[in-house]
């Protein structure tokens, strides 16, 4: 297993050295207790999982819960959970590095808090990046008490030669809609 801290770089290839193919952005959470509507009147905590794909620093495409697929089809999001309820990832991104499309040179994924609760406001709160094929957990990092911000810039994944760079990132940002986030995800590019 090969799990990265916030910082660290890792050029995705497989054990044999060839590059990996697939990976899987997943997202997990629990409401706290009193942090929605049966304790607060609060809606309940609703987090998004977002894969931006940029060329240079210029948006190529994202997807999220009001895209599901980027054109080039490379990047796919599983479906939205409103409320975390339920065992694993309640929501996951999957990127097929064969398929990105020749200009976009990064792809950087992200959480955020459609709801504008800080990321404090939730339990259990982890989002992980895995090697499909392998089902290996390359990098995690843990949301709950440690995120003030209402999103999370996870880790970006930069073309390096024919294959693919892991940058685990891990810092907070201020973002509730994935789309109006752009501007600031590209301090981390």
């Amino acid at each position: 297993m090969i799990e990265l801290s916030k910082g660290e770089d890792l050029l995705l290839t497989t054990e044999d050295g060839s590059p990996v193919n697939r990976v899987r952005m997943g997202l997990g959470w629990d409401n706290i207790r009193n942090a929605g509507f049966a304790g607060t009147g609060r809606p309940d905590v609703d987090l998004d999982a977002t894969a931006v794909q940029f060329t240079g620093d210029q948006l190529f495409d994202l997807a999220f819960y009001n895209n599901l697929q980027t054109r080039d089809g490379s990047v796919v999001h599983l479906g939205d959970n409103l409320t975390g309820k339920g065992e694993g990832d309640d929501e996951a991104i999957t990127v097929d590095l064969g398929k990105v499309h020749g200009p976009v040179d990064q792809i950087v994924f992200m959480v955020s808090s459609y709801q504008g609760h800080s990321l404090e406001w939730v339990g259990h709160a982890y989002c992980r990046l895995v090697d499909e094929a392998q089902d290996v957990e390359l990098a995690r990092f843990t949301l709950t008490y440690g995120v003030a911000e209402t999103g999370l810039v996870m880790a970006s994944l930069k073309r390096d030669g024919d294959g693919w760079r892991l940058r685990a990132i891990g810092e907070g940002i201020a973002a509730t809609i994935p789309s109006e986030s752009v501007a600031k995800l590209r301090r981390f590019l």
